[in-house]
């Protein structure tokens, strides 16, 4: 029989490693596809924050999902959050997800009006 230490313990493990495979799983770039991916759509809708942004883009009649950066990442490249607003074109350039039928891509490169904003410049 399980004594209170031992199922506490074992439902704090679970919990610890349910919240790292969630994170590991959202984060970084292993969802996305190999090689580079170009979008340009209006804007539909913009989330802004932590962990990441997230935009809603309407691309030729589709609602792509895009993930810009972080706060720190926008700031580093003087990239202001009132850029991202509904109804203005964007280009974006990065990956896009390795599912098929998912339409959502990660931003490597924001562009507005001609002005590229780097947000990975370790990435290509």
């Amino acid at each position: 029989m399980l004594n209170r230490q031992t199922l506490t313990g074992a439902v704090t493990a679970l919990a610890i490693a349910f919240v790292a495979l969630a994170a590991s799983a959202h984060h970084g770039w292993r969802w996305t596809a190999d090689g580079n991916f170009a979008l340009t759509g209006v804007i539909e809708a913009v989330e802004l924050g932590n962990p990441h942004g997230m935009l809603t883009v309407n691309a030729d009649s589709e609602r792509w999902t895009v993930e810009v950066g972080q706060p720190w990442r926008h700031a580093r490249v003087d990239l202001a959050d009132e850029e991202f607003r509904i109804g203005r074109e964007i280009e974006v350039i990065g990956h896009r997800s390795a599912d098929a039928e998912e339409l959502r891509v990660k931003a490597e490169r924001v562009i507005f009006d001609g002005k590229t904003y780097v947000l990975y410049p370790d990435r290509d």
